[in-house]
């Protein structure tokens, strides 16, 4: 099919190139630390979308204005503002490739550097770039439709993991100040601050006449979007917990399963499509920024435009990253400031070399990710993990399935070597270092199902490190049950007398036994919820959750914590040791026995 280049784009491609560039984003970024979160961030959210709808209207009528600055503004104001928003186009793509190159590192384990990452990224967004607005109009009324749908189906199968005891807390703790609906409410006008780049291109658009309707249906979309996300996150992770969580998407997307449990990792598909928004955004910025270095008259800045965003990616100063200034950036100097230039402008009113790099590119994105990943059948794959205190180490346990034998392609007299491997470190990165140093196959931790405690883990207090190393492996579902015994170690090597093991046995005994004992059973999820909010840190005097917090959840030393409190470090210690006795005894009383379900 052959399409007419007039360097338009219709009234649908401009409406869905809004939603794919914002939903990432929006979704990312907005949660940390509950801040849009609760009944002032839902009342905010609301009084945001409104004032950001009425925005569209005054956006729309600056068109004209933008479409050549210079000449509206004159020369020297005209390039200085050009030169204002392409600072905001170079530093938002320099946060969202440094916010997907950690995802990617964190989250998917793709074995590729970081920095690698965002350079090989970055020139695949740049070579989209030179293809003009008509190309990435088409490519957005393509995926737009399936990217959106998408999103939102994954979030409605999400609604099951909710519980109402947990979206009851939120009603009951959350603020609802005028103070909390405000702040919530700037934060929410901030991620829509993208919009203010709009009149630089919409002199592309065709029938103008539609554009503000378009862009108020794109708002609204969005919108409902996000007020689905602020409700289904409370009900789903439990008030308490989303204090913790910096980007609470992540661990929703890892608890996330089709009816039917038809995908093992369905978190790896709704993860692609978060990566196509985002790789989406990061190349619209790129085009804006292109694009307003051309209505001004600055020459071209397609190479060091792209040079700048690769260095304020990779940008990491302590305090002073691209992570924590651009926020800062954005709320006070950016918004502000933009809408202060645009009230002013409203009142007065060469292919074959670029075919070759973009393959070398995309040939070096392959290249490299096959270097970091592994084949399937060099991965050892433990249903069962247990967790255990032996000569004031960690012992951790693999229960490994023996799949030859289960899917009936056992060779005789081939040896399957240890099905329980167990490795004794002080920390658990110098487990998985032994481990690496000592088993052929690589550790793929991505279809755990069953975690076992040991009594010697629990009733020495270190259970929580235990938590807090399970939470940050980015493969390990939230979904994963969980169990105590007297010996993890022991439990997790025990055969059944169905010759399968106990990730198996128990995997099956609670899937097909609904009604039985099994729905004792809690989940890796639930354990989080006690020990964040129900009957764990809730219950401890104000002062003692403080420090234990500082401590245990925002990783600071018995002498900074002293030194900050102006306390003794005697008293810390009796805090903290206080804090593990009463957070031991609560889980105890929380986790089923695992002989229960084995008699």
């Amino acid at each position: 099919m052959k399409f007419a280049e007039n360097n338009q784009i219709s009234q649908r491609q401009l409406y869905r190139q809004i939603v794919i560039a914002f939903i990432a984003p929006l979704i990312l970024c907005l949660f940390e630390n509950r801040k849009t979160l609760g009944l002032g961030g839902l009342a905010g959210t609301a009084a945001a979308l409104a004032a950001v709808l009425f925005y569209v209207i005054f956006l729309i009528r600056l068109r004209y204005a933008f479409a050549r600055p210079c000449k509206t503004a004159g020369v020297v104001w005209g390039r200085l503002a050009a030169l204002f928003f392409l600072i905001y186009c170079i530093l938002g793509a320099a946060f969202l490739l440094n916010l997907l190159g950690e995802i990617v590192a964190v989250s998917l384990g793709t074995g590729i550097g970081k920095k690698w990452l965002c350079l090989i990224t970055l020139l695949v967004c740049s070579l989209g770039t030179q293809k003009g607005i008509q190309r990435r109009g088409r490519m957005g009324e393509v995926s737009g439709g399936v990217v959106l749908a998408a999103v939102m189906l994954m979030l409605v199968l999400a609604v099951g993991q909710g519980k109402w005891e947990y979206f009851q807390e939120m009603v009951w703790n959350s603020s609802f100040s005028g103070r909390k609906i405000m702040e919530s409410g700037y934060d929410v006008i901030c991620a829509f601050s993208g919009l203010g780049l709009l009149p630089f291109a919409l002199d592309s658009v065709g029938n103008s006449k539609d554009t503000g309707k378009t862009v108020s249906f794109a708002v609204f979309t969005l919108g409902i979007l996000l007020i689905l996300t602020e409700l289904l996150l409370p009900s789903v992770f439990g008030w308490g917990r989303l204090k913790y969580e910096s980007c609470p998407i992540l661990p929703l997307l890892s608890g996330a399963e089709l009816p039917g449990n038809v995908l093992a990792r369905f978190d790896v598909l709704w993860m692609g499509f978060l990566l196509y928004s985002l790789l989406f955004s990061i190349g619209s910025f790129l085009h804006y920024g292109h694009l307003i270095v051309e209505k001004a008259d600055m020459g071209t800045g397609k190479l060091w435009i792209s040079i700048l965003v690769f260095a304020g990616a990779v940008w990491d100063i302590e305090r002073w990253g691209i992570r924590n200034s651009f926020p800062l950036y954005l709320k006070y100097i950016f918004v502000p400031g933009m809408l202060v230039l645009q009230i002013i402008f409203f009142m007065t009113g060469k292919k074959k070399w670029k075919k070759k790099l973009a393959v070398a590119c995309v040939s070096a994105l392959f290249l490299l990710a096959g270097c970091g990943g592994v084949e399937p059948e060099k991965r050892m794959y433990p249903l069962a993990l247990g967790a255990d205190i032996t000569e004031g180490k960690y012992l951790l346990t693999y229960g490994i399935p023996d799949l030859p034998k289960s899917t009936g392609q056992e060779k005789d007299g081939e040896d399957q070597g240890n099905a329980a491997p167990s490795i004794q470190g002080e920390t658990f990165r110098e487990i998985e270092n032994i481990y690496s140093r000592t088993q052929e196959k690589y550790l793929d931790m991505g279809h755990l199902e069953i975690l076992v405690l040991g009594e010697s883990l629990l009733d020495g207090g270190r259970w929580e490190q235990v938590l807090e190393y399970l939470k940050q492996e980015p493969t390990i579902g939230e979904n994963v049950y969980v169990f105590r015994c007297a010996a993890a170690s022991e439990a997790v090597a025990w055969v059944s007398p169905q010759d399968v093991s106990l990730g198996e046995y128990l995997l099956g005994l609670l899937e097909n036994n609904p009604n039985g004992s099994p729905g004792q059973a809690v989940t890796l999820r639930e354990v989080y919820h006690e020990f964040y909010e129900r009957g764990a840190l809730s219950e401890l005097p104000e002062q003692t959750r403080h420090i234990f917090v500082l401590n245990r959840l925002e990783y600071k030393s018995r002498k900074e914590i002293a030194v900050t409190l102006g306390v003794s470090q005697q008293k810390v210690d009796y805090h903290i040791n206080k804090a593990n006795d009463h957070l031991r005894l609560k889980l105890k009383d929380y986790i089923p026995l695992l002989l229960l379900f084995l008699n």
